[in-house]
């Protein structure tokens, strides 16, 4: 299986740790973000990972080497001039997945999702991305009909709300948790930009394609990306 690290970042929610060193390298207890998500996986059984970069790119690049890229297949997609957010930084990696659905999770999080049952979810669903979500505070939601199928979104500190279809009613809020099962027709879907957010294309993709929300509220989740969740957890 494959799967591709998002570690481009400068890391701003995290300085001062980040002033000198990447985020991915940032420690939590005694572990860099990076090893962690890694060994997540390899013990998952993805076999193959791609990372993008950026911010101190070589210091991440010479990290995994040194760690004999953890007896696993890894490869760089090097962000050299710009950052590509997210959906510009997937589409630029596009050259090394194959016809498989692949995992895309933030360096960042720390979770203990079963990414086998979410994979299984993602193909009994028929869905071209399944995003992981669950229940907790969040300034942002998406929102989801009872089928666990994507409708909209809401920023829940102004109240602005986009939805893909306005029939639909009663849809639930709920929080995205940064891991996402993509299948590699979507990449025919990208918007023809270089740079572009993956959630505005998502919301535009579910209007015409399944986007199945892949619940995991019993899982712990924690993002270190931020330096208020860093010190707290």
């Amino acid at each position: 299986m494959k799967a591709m690290i998002l570690a481009a970042g400068l890391g701003t929610r995290l300085k001062p740790l980040t002033n000198d060193r990447p985020k991915a390298l940032v420690e939590w207890e005694g572990v860099p973000l990076l090893e962690r998500v890694i060994l997540k996986l390899k013990d998952e059984g993805f076999t193959e990972v791609i990372i993008n970069v950026h911010h101190f790119a070589q210091r991440v690049i010479d990290f995994v080497f040194q760690k004999e890229q953890f007896g696993i297949h890894i490869e760089f997609s090097h962000e050299k001039d710009e950052l590509l957010d997210t959906g510009g930084g997937i589409a630029r990696a596009s050259w090394f997945f194959d016809k498989e659905p692949f995992l895309v999770y933030n360096v960042d999080i720390h979770c203990n999702i079963d990414l086998g049952a979410m994979l299984a979810a993602h193909h009994k669903h028929g869905s071209i991305v399944t995003l992981a979500v669950k229940e907790r505070v969040t300034t942002r939601s998406l929102l989801m009909n009872r089928e666990h199928y994507l409708k909209g979104w809401r920023d829940n500190r102004t109240g602005e709300t986009i939805r893909v279809d306005e029939k639909e009613d009663d849809l639930i809020p709920i929080a995205f948790s940064a891991i996402q099962f993509m299948d590699p027709a979507v990449f025919d879907l990208f918007p023809r930009k270089k740079i572009f957010p993956i959630m505005p294309f998502y919301l535009e993709l579910a209007g015409t394609h399944p986007v199945y929300l892949y619940r995991h509220d019993r899982d712990s989740w924690v993002d270190l990306g931020k330096l208020e969740s860093y010190t707290s957890s």
